[in-house]
C-alpha cells in the first residue's frame, strides 16, 4: 500500500466521534489535531485498516476504500464521452416520460446520459404550457432568470434576443453573461409544423479537445484570455468576463462559454492571437461531423450541459408554428438526484442479495425459507390495502435476522438476538421511522398481544411459542400499557399480524422485485 499522509488518514477517519452519523459531516477542526500526529500502530484485519494513533484514537478503514480513484465532481472532461454526430447514429439517450417517472433505473439512465453525454431526450411529455417546470422539478430546481421562471421560444413581434425570430441560430451556450451561468437548459417542444427550425448541437468538450491537439498555442490563449459577455435591455444589464475555453487546476477542460452574439468588445494587448484562437475554435465548431442535427416534435424535452454542449437552430419558414417552452437549472442539483438514485439501488440491490442468499435458508424451524416468511408478509399487508410503509415494514421485519449483513443468529438457541433492533438500525440508513419503528417494535408487539389479547398466544406456532420465551414471554400489565402509548405500537401490532399468517409452505407471492418501486419511493 502508499504511504498515507497521516493527517489525510485522520481527517478521514469515519468513526462516530470524528464524523455525525446521520450526516457525516465532521466534528472536529483540523486544527485540532496534534502537532506530532503520527501512527502508533496499524495492521490490516478482516478487510480493514485498523490504525491507533498517538493521541490515543482508534480508526478502522475499509481497503477497498483506500484503493478508490479520485473520480473529481463529474464536471470537467474526466469521465465524459466526448462525441461526434456520427457517434449517434443508432440513436438518441432518449426515454419515454411515463416511464422515466415510473422506473428509477430508467430516470437515472436519463440522468447519466446527461451527465456523460451532455444531454437527453425525453420523448411524450404533455404539450401543455409549463410542463417543462414538471420536467426540471424531477431532478432538480428551476434557475430563474431576466427571462423569467421560463421562457417561450417563439416569434416575438418585438425580440429582446434573437432566438425569438425565424433565423438560423449558429452554436452557442445560452447566458454566457451571467456568473454563475446556467448549466443546464431544457427545452419542450408544443408545437413544430414550420418548414426548417431544427435543432443542433454540438460537443463543445469536443471541439475544444480539438483545437488543444490540432493548435495547442490557440487552445492556451483561449484558456487565459477573459472575454466580456454583455447583454442589455430595457430592463436588464449584465456581464461577466470569462475565457470561452474554462479549465481546471489540472489543467482539464471544464466550461465552454461560446456566444458571438454576446461579445462585447474586448481591449488590451494580444488582439491578434485571440482572435486568430476564436476564429480557430469557431471554424472547429462549424465541421459538419461534430453537428448532431435533430427535428424536435411535439411532446420532445431536450435536457442539456449548457456549460459544455453548444446547440443551435436552422431558419424556418413563418408557415407554420414553431414553440417551444424552455428553462434553466443547475447540474449540481441533477448530480444530487443521480447521486441518490445510485444510492438507493446499491442499497436495494444489498437487500436483494439478502433475499436470494440467505432467504433462502429455513426460518426458525418454520416451514417456509426467511424470504418467504417475509415475502408472505407483504403480501397480507398488501392484501389488506395497508399503506405503503406498513407494505415495507411488513417486508423488511425480519432482516436483522441475516447473518452476513448483520449478526450471527443464536435465537434458537436460547438467546435473545434482538434481531427487531438489529434490523431497525441497519435499515434506518435508508429509510425513516415510519418503516423502521414497526420492525423495531415487532418483536414487543408479539409479548404484548400475548397479554391483551385472549387467545392469541395459543394460535402461535411451536416456533413462535419457543422464541416468545426467549424474547422474554408475554407483557406484564404495566409494560403493555407503556407499550401501547408507544407512537409506532399501532404499525407493529399490524405488521405482528401479518408475521404470524406468513408461515404457509408453498404460498405463491410476487418476488422482491415486486417491492422495488414502493421501496425506492419510501427512501430517504
Amino acid at each position: 500500500m502508499t504511504p498515507l499522509s497521516p493527517y489525510w488518514l485522520r481527517d478521514n477517519c469515519p468513526c462516530a466521534e470524528c464524523r455525525d452519523p446521520r450526516t457525516g459531516q465532521k466534528l472536529f477542526q483540523i486544527n485540532d489535531l496534534p502537532d506530532d500526529l503520527s501512527i502508533a500502530a496499524s495492521a490490516e484485519v478482516a478487510g480493514n485498516l485498523e490504525v491507533l494513533w498517538s493521541d490515543g484514537h482508534r480508526s478502522r478503514y475499509p481497503l477497498a476504500w483506500l484503493d478508490e480513484p479520485h473520480e473529481g465532481d463529474g464536471r470537467t472532461e474526466q469521465g465524459k464521452r466526448l462525441w461526434a454526430a456520427a457517434d449517434f447514429a443508432r440513436g438518441l439517450p432518449e426515454a419515454e416520460w411515463a416511464a422515466y417517472l415510473a422506473d428509477p433505473a430508467e430516470q437515472a439512465s436519463v440522468l447519466a446520459a446527461v451527465r456523460r453525454s451532455g444531454f437527453a431526450l425525453l420523448r411524450g411529455v404533455a404539450t401543455q404550457d409549463r410542463q417543462v417546470l414538471a420536467v426540471a422539478a424531477s431532478f432538480g430546481y428551476v434557475r430563474v432568470t431576466n427571462y423569467g421562471e421560463l421562457f417561450d421560444v417563439r416569434v416575438e413581434p418585438d425580440p429582446n434576443n434573437l432566438a425569438f425570430t425565424s433565423a438560423a441560430i449558429a452554436p452557442h451556450t445560452d447566458n454566457p453573461y451571467r456568473d454563475p451561468v446556467p448549466t443546464l437548459q431544457l427545452l419542450h417542444c408544443l408545437e413544430n409544423s414550420a418548414t426548417g427550425g431544427d435543432s443542433g448541437l454540438v460537443d463543445g468538450f469536443k471541439a475544444a479537445a480539438l483545437l488543444r491537439e490540432e493548435a495547442p498555442e490557440d487552445f492556451a490563449v483561449l484558456t487565459r484570455t477573459p472575454v466580456p459577455f454583455v447583454f442589455r435591455d430595457r430592463r436588464t444589464e449584465l456581464r461577466a468576463d470569462r475565457p470561452l475555453i474554462d479549465v481546471d487546476a489540472l489543467g482539464r477542460i471544464r466550461e465552454v462559454r461560446f456566444n458571438n452574439r454576446s461579445i462585447g468588445t474586448l481591449r488590451g494587448d494580444g488582439l491578434d492571437a485571440f482572435y486568430a484562437a476564436y476564429r480557430r475554435f469557431a471554424a472547429i465548431t462549424l465541421r459538419p461531423e461534430l453537428q448532431l442535427t435533430f427535428r424536435l416534435d411535439p411532446g420532445d424535452c431536450l435536457v442539456f450541459d449548457n456549460t459544455r454542449l453548444l446547440h443551435a437552430r436552422t431558419a424556418f419558414e413563418q408557415d407554420g408554428r414553431r414553440h417551444l417552452q424552455g428553462c434553466y437549472a443547475d447540474l449540481d442539483s441533477l448530480a444530487s438526484t443521480l447521486a441518490v438514485l445510485h444510492r438507493r439501488t446499491a442499497a436495494l440491490d444489498a437487500i436483494a442479495d439478502l433475499f436470494a442468499g440467505e432467504g433462502a435458508g429455513e426460518y426458525l424451524g418454520e416451514e417456509v425459507t426467511m424470504a418467504e416468511h417475509m415475502l408472505q408478509a407483504a403480501a397480507a399487508a398488501e392484501a389488506a390495502g395497508a399503506e405503503p410503509h406498513l407494505v415495507a415494514a411488513a417486508l423488511l421485519h425480519d432482516t436483522g435476522h441475516f447473518h452476513g449483513a448483520l449478526h450471527g443468529r443464536d435465537l434458537m438457541e436460547g438467546q435473545d438476538n434482538r434481531h427487531s433492533d438489529t434490523g431497525a438500525d441497519w435499515l434506518a440508513r435508508w429509510f425513516g421511522p415510519e418503516v423502521t419503528e414497526p420492525v423495531r417494535l415487532h418483536v414487543a408487539a408479539k409479548r404484548y398481544l400475548c397479554a391483551v389479547e385472549p387467545g392469541y398466544r395459543e394460535r402461535l406456532s411451536e416456533a413462535s411459542e419457543y422464541t416468545l420465551r426467549v424474547q422474554g414471554g408475554p407483557m406484564g400489565p404495566e409494560e403493555a400499557a407503556a407499550f401501547a402509548e408507544l407512537p409506532g405500537a399501532a404499525d407493529a401490532v399490524a405488521v405482528r399480524r401479518w408475521d404470524e399468517q406468513a408461515k404457509t409452505a408453498g404460498a405463491e407471492t410476487p418476488g422482491f422485485d415486486h417491492y422495488r418501486p414502493l421501496l425506492a419511493a419510501l427512501m430517504r
